[in-house]
């Protein structure tokens, strides 16, 4: 199996909370710059999925906070798609320190939107199959 896509971040000052700790706010915040940083990796821009009348909606999201990161700390955080036969799909990320340490791991549930209908696309993994210049940076 190959490494799931990845994207560095530093904690900046700013991010943290009264413990020095990060918000637990910016968690989702670091997992939806992976998210995008892949579809733009894939070739597929904001601008491209608007312009074909559809957008990533997040359906569910869970947080498993299991070490602390602290402003300056780099982390990783990567992102995995995996597909299902229906309207919707996982995603798995990791947050981790630049040491290996996991400082979260997070399970998203999405889909696809038609912006015009406002209902979830049928086969989202065949939309974003088409959509992309590289599929296999979401596992097709």
């Amino acid at each position: 199996m190959t490494e799931p896509f990845s994207v560095r971040v530093t904690v900046r000052g700013y991010e943290t909370d009264v413990q020095g700790h990060l918000n637990q706010a910016v968690y989702l915040n670091y997992a939806e710059h992976a998210r995008w940083s892949l579809l733009q990796a894939a070739g597929i821009t904001q601008a491209g999925l608007v312009a074909t009348g559809v957008g990533p909606v997040a359906l569910e999201t869970n947080i498993r906070y299991l070490r602390e990161l602290l402003a300056g700390d780099e982390v990783d955080v990567t992102c995995a798609f995996e597909w299902g036969e229906g309207k919707t799909f996982k995603i798995r990320q990791t947050i981790r320190k630049a040491d290996g340490t996991v400082a979260a791991e997070l399970v998203g549930v999405g889909g696809l939107l038609d912006l015009k209908e406002r209902r979830l696309l049928a086969d989202p993994q065949a939309y974003f199959k088409k959509l992309a210049t590289d599929p296999s940076l979401f596992g097709l």
